[in-house]
């Protein structure tokens, strides 16, 4: 006889189990002990080799990669469109005026203000994650949690989001080492060829710097190998052991912030101030427009907390990794926002997937600015680490995710086989690799990264709404960390989430929710069969 599992369901449910066996498994929720008992388990147990100081770089080296090197150009000076489109409308835009507009709004030089607003939510999104991440020390993040606090239904949808949230990451920010890697060589007076480090699919075509269109939208024949064989290279490393990877990744982080901070005393004086004005071009639409783009690129958050069964000390540990990777990355953020859009006007930043080292290079073919050449390429290769240590932790982040799942049923049993030698969950971090490196060979990926974005944020809301069941139905547990103020900051955190996910556009939205059907398909047919749960049932 199969060993009965504990089931913790809402009292209403326990009443009418017999009569709804169906819904009883849909929002039961697993025990926090049987969770951390089932971790300790030799078969998947994970090597534990991680303190503060490296998580706090885990998460540095995922939210400082992609956004403050590409991502912030269109952040900055958002999207054209030659006709009002109402489907790549903000949605917060299309529900207060009823029709399109032609592009999205982007924020200007006040993408200062939007930081702060990202910085907010993400502070008292961070708080929420400390909380349950030291309640829960388990591999798997938002996942592990919904299924601890909202039941195997919630968790299901949560785990198939954070797949296409970290997926989608990952191809945004291969695709623009890529475009850093071309810059690179370019420095050294090398030009490859166009064909083999673009993609395949170029939804707005390619030009270079002085407007000559290399390719029109469409497909062309050739493939992106600079983001196809760094993707395989970080996957090598992971499966070797992520003491392995986390010691990389540290000497990267420290090469990228030692870059920013030349990258911002360099271009101190090279300021224009008639740059910052009008100081909001788009009003408020704009600012949300600008931080719904660039959020993102905090999912440092949630890559910290996937890795909390290889902490030494996770109660400890996870708050500090969290909190001080929140304050390292919003004052960077900063500083390279307010120095960029003093370099260079804003407007000049449309389609452009590396808008700090262009806008080095603009100024230093100009009188007096010989200097900013050598800066560019000191900042160059801090992008190129900054976006190699995003991929190594968000692939990270992504394996741990399908561990998770596999471990309790839901994905088949070979996502959650450690490896014999490396104790790392091998199969899956293979998995991810390839289904990662090669789209980003073919693919532009703009819709993906407006995916990842509101994936990121749903995540976050769950998480916050998680706290507030959790103090509930097991206000006695400890925790290492304690959210202050009550249900007041998860609630606000949830709230302000669901504020920026309104400034993402309508066929975003449609996306999303046509993702999460396709989950639910394979949900109904596969997973619930499969749980834990059902076999308790």
């Amino acid at each position: 006889m199969p060993k009965r599992l504990p089931i913790v369901a809402p009292q209403w449910l326990k009443s009418k189990a017999r009569s709804l066996p169906l819904a009883s498994q849909l929002l039961c929720c697993k025990s926090i002990d049987k969770l951390i008992k089932d971790s300790e388990n030799p078969e998947h147990k994970l090597q534990k080799t991680l303190g503060p100081w490296s998580l706090t770089a885990l998460g540095i080296g995922a939210v400082i990669g992609s956004g403050i090197f590409t991502v912030i150009g269109t952040a900055i000076s958002g999207s054209k469109a030659a006709v009002a489109n109402p489907l790549e409308t903000p949605l917060v835009d299309f529900i207060l005026h009823h029709s399109g507009l032609g592009g999205r709004p982007g924020a200007g030089p006040a993408i200062a203000i939007s930081l702060v607003l990202v910085a907010i939510v993400c502070g008292l999104t961070g708080l929420c994650y400390a909380e349950l991440a030291s309640m829960i020390p388990i591999a798997g993040s938002a996942y592990t949690y919904a299924y601890a606090t909202l039941g195997e239904l919630v968790a299901w949808i949560i785990g198939w989001d954070l797949i296409l949230e970290y997926a989608g990451s990952n191809m945004t920010v291969s695709v623009g080492f890529a475009a850093h890697v071309v810059d690179f060589l370019d420095w050294f007076g090398l030009h490859p060829s166009v064909r083999w480090i673009s993609p395949s699919y170029l939804s707005d075509g390619l030009t270079d710097l002085q407007g000559n269109v290399l390719y029109n939208p469409g497909w062309h024949f050739g493939f992106n190998i600079p983001a196809f064989l760094i993707v395989l290279l970080l996957t090598v490393i992971l499966v070797r052991g992520i003491q392995e990877s986390a010691r990389t990744n540290n000497v990267m982080v420290a090469i990228k912030l030692i870059a920013i901070l030349i990258f911002i005393s360099a271009a101190l004086g090279y300021l224009h101030p008639s740059n910052w004005h009008p100081y909001a071009p788009n009003g408020m639409s704009g600012i949300l427009a600008g931080g719904s783009i660039i959020f993102f690129t905090y999912i440092g958050f949630d890559s910290v907390s996937t890795a909390a069964e290889e902490c030494k000390r996770p109660q400890r540990d996870l708050p500090i990794g969290i909190i001080a990777t929140l304050i390292i990355c919003t004052v960077l953020y900063l500083g390279v926002a307010i120095c960029l859009t003093g370099l260079v006007p804003w407007q000049s930043m449309v389609d452009d997937a590396a808008p700090v080292v262009n806008a080095l290079k603009k100024l230093s073919l100009m009188p007096g600015g010989h200097a900013l050449h050598w800066v560019r390429l000191i900042v160059l290769i801090g992008a190129m680490m900054g976006m190699i240590s995003s991929l190594l932790v968000y692939q990270l982040g992504q394996s741990r995710v399908w561990y998770s799942m596999s471990r309790d049923g839901l994905l088949p049993a070979i996502f959650s086989k450690v490896h014999p030698l490396f104790r790392t969950p091998a199969f899956s971090t293979w998995v991810a690799g390839f289904l990662v490196a090669i789209p980003s060979g073919l693919f532009d990926i703009e819709l993906l990264a407006n995916l990842s974005n509101i994936g990121t944020l749903f995540a976050f809301m769950l998480v916050s709404i998680g706290v507030i069941v959790l103090r509930y139905k097991d206000p006695g547990r400890r925790r290492g960390f304690r959210v202050p103020g009550g249900p007041v900051i998860p609630a606000l955190s949830a709230l302000f989430c669901l504020l920026l996910m309104s400034g993402l556009p309508v066929t975003t939205w449609f996306r999303f929710f046509g993702w999460l059907a396709i989950g639910l398909v394979v949900y109904i047919f596969y997973s619930r069969h499969r749980s834990e749960f059902a076999k308790a049932r």
